[in-house]
Formats: C-alpha cells, sequence, structure tokens
C-alpha cells in the first residue's frame, strides 16, 4: 500500500490567532464566521455594513460584539487586526484598499478583483503598506491539497502532462440576480470558474497559451465556457466552467507515473484515489469537515503566516492572484464579455 505524504493543513486549534474584522455580512461572510468559531480558534469582533440592521443581525447572528455603520469605521477598529472582504465582486478593491490604508491585513474574497489591473493595485498597495494581503483560495490550503501538492512536487506523479476539471452550479434565469448582471460581476468565470482556472495553474503551472470558447447571454454575462491552456514545458488543462449546468467537479491531475482523481467535489474538503502501475490507493479526508466548513484553514493559514512576519501566502501569493486575475481576463475576452469597473466603497 502506497503511503501518502502526510498533509500540512495548518492546524485549527492551538496556533495563532487573530480578531476578525468582516466587511459584507451575506452568506459566504456567515459560513466563514460559523466555521471560524466551531471549528478553529480564530474569532470574528467586528462586522462592518453601510446598512447598520443588517450589521447588527449578523452579530447578533454570530456572537460579535463590534457592530459598525460604516466600513471606515470598521478598518479603524482597534480591535481589529484583519479585515475578510466579503463584497460582492466589483466591491473587493476599493474595500480591501480601505483596509490596507488603515494597517490592516486583509483576506479578500476570490476573485481577488475583477481583473488583472486592479489586482495588481491591490497587490502593490498591500506591499508598499507592508500588510499581508491574501485572496481566499480556500481550497488550496485544504489537507487533501496539500498531500496532492507534496506529490507532485516529490515526482509521485512523474511529469504532469495534464489536468482537467470542472466546476458547474445552475442557476435559473432571473434578472435580479447578481449573477446575470454584469455591472454587477455576474458570469460563471468570475464565480465558479476562479477555482477551476485556479485549479489547472496548481497542477500545471501558469498557461503560456489559452483558447477559449463558450456561450454569453443577452446581457453579456459569461454562462459557460471550456478552457485549453498549455503551460511552460507543455503540460494542458481543460477547465470547464457553467452556471446552466451542475457538473461533479471530479478533477484529474495525470501524469507520467501516476494519476490523481478525485473521488468528491475538489472544492471542498475532499478525498482522491492515486491510480499507478501496482493499481491504485485512497487518500480519506480525514477530518470530518464538509463543504463551506473548509473555510476555517485559509484563516488558520493567514493567522500563521503574520505570526511568522510574512506578508504574502506562500501556497497562493499576489503574483499567483494576479496571474490568475490574468486568466480570467483572458477566457472573458475571447467570449466577448466586457470588464466591470470596480464600484467605490459607498456601496451597501
Amino acid at each position: 500500500m502506497f503511503s501518502f505524504p502526510v498533509h500540512t493543513a495548518e492546524p485549527l486549534r492551538g496556533g495563532p490567532t487573530l480578531r476578525w474584522g468582516v466587511i459584507g455580512p451575506g452568506e459566504i461572510a456567515h459560513d466563514f464566521t460559523s466555521t471560524l468559531h466551531a471549528n478553529s480558534d480564530q474569532r470574528v469582533v467586528a462586522v462592518g455594513s453601510r446598512s447598520p440592521e443588517r450589521a447588527a443581525a449578523f452579530a447578533a447572528r454570530h456572537g460579535v460584539d463590534g457592530v459598525h455603520g460604516s466600513y471606515e469605521a470598521l478598518v479603524a477598529d482597534p480591535a481589529v487586526d484583519v479585515v475578510y472582504v466579503a463584497s460582492p465582486h466589483p466591491q473587493h478593491l476599493g474595500h480591501a484598499l480601505l483596509a490596507i490604508a488603515a494597517g490592516k491585513h486583509v483576506l479578500v474574497e476570490k476573485p481577488m478583483t475583477t481583473s488583472a489591473a486592479d489586482t495588481r493595485r491591490l497587490a502593490d498597495a498591500a506591499r508598499s503598506a507592508g500588510v499581508l494581503a491574501m485572496e481566499a483560495m480556500w481550497t488550496r490550503y485544504l489537507p487533501g491539497t496539500t498531500v496532492i501538492a507534496q506529490l507532485i512536487a516529490d515526482g509521485v506523479l512523474g511529469d504532469v502532462h495534464l489536468a482537467t476539471v470542472d466546476v458547474g452550479w445552475p442557476h435559473e434565469p432571473d434578472p435580479a440576480d447578481r449573477m446575470f448582471d454584469p455591472e454587477a460581476g455576474g458570469g460563471a468565470l468570475l464565480d465558479a470558474g476562479v477555482y477551476g482556472h485556479w485549479f489547472a495553474r496548481f497542477a500545471t503551472g501558469a498557461p503560456v497559451t489559452s483558447r477559449t470558447t463558450g456561450a454569453v447571454s443577452d446581457r453579456g454575462v459569461d454562462l459557460q465556457s471550456v478552457t485549453v491552456s498549455t503551460a511552460t514545458g507543455g503540460a494542458q488543462s481543460v477547465v470547464t466552467t457553467s452556471m446552466t449546468a451542475w457538473t461533479p467537479g471530479l478533477a484529474v491531475v495525470a501524469g507520467t507515473e501516476a494519476t490523481v482523481r478525485y473521488t468528491d467535489h475538489f472544492v471542498f474538503p475532499a478525498s482522491f484515489v492515486l491510480h499507478h502501475a501496482a493499481g491504485e490507493d485512497r487518500w480519506s479526508e480525514p477530518t470530518g469537515l464538509r463543504g463551506r466548513q473548509g473555510l476555517a484553514w485559509q484563516a488558520a493559514a493567514l493567522a500563521r503566516y503574520v505570526s511568522d512576519g510574512r506578508t504574502e501566502s506562500p501556497l497562493h501569493g499576489l503574483d499567483d492572484s494576479i496571474g490568475l486575475a490574468t486568466a480570467l481576463d483572458d477566457a472573458r475576452v475571447a467570449l466577448g464579455v466586457r470588464g466591470v469597473s470596480e464600484h467605490d466603497t459607498s456601496a451597501p
């Protein structure tokens, strides 16, 4: 039986802790705060919204003491060490810059911004301020992902030649749904596709050529796409993204010596099988956490990085975020999807 490397995900208990402030008390912020409080030592101590009622309701739901009716007050709160930016995509840049200017570390929901240019602007600001800025690419910090990264690094797969990945969650057409609104950063690529394009980069390296085809709505948001990319050295990836169909998310990384095949959706805490000449061996997710409970690992990792004096994630740094944003830009341009301008911080 093959002996898998020990996962290197940051322990959720017993390590460095930070006091978190939340901008954007919506669904993802609820799930993030819930798993931090239930499964880790990290604590959300403040929440900010342009709507005092929304902030108060979120605080009451999660036992959070600090309630702020403006983002400026949230980032100025001396009790807050790090700001989690969970607002809609087009507001990420403005809210992150606000936190950075206040000297706060930031964890910014993916996509970090809606363009490579704005992601670079955010990265430059964080580097100049000397604070840690990290894209919330939480899948990279899961135990199983750290094991696969080690298998690739150790050469267990041999030379990686191909990665395939699909991410698709259907949405009923609704003009009120932000997913169908180009001004709100709608479309499959910025929502689900960010995971697939990240995974391709993780498995094969940065793309040097790519080609995307797909479908676009009447309002100009991408509904579905397939991107075929080639990385330095010739490894290829195929990324399928959809908001019109459900896909199982069973990613594959294929090499000359072995292949990794997920048996659960790769975005979440997941198990996988290693296929090789002698047969196959299964790595089973050991923690019991499921779905968005896995958001806790990225927070524990960020706390460790701050404790160690880092200003970037060693697993998914700012240049990786810029590269990922570039891949998404390229795919959207190929589909004829226009870019979206970042909103200012006065939005609710």
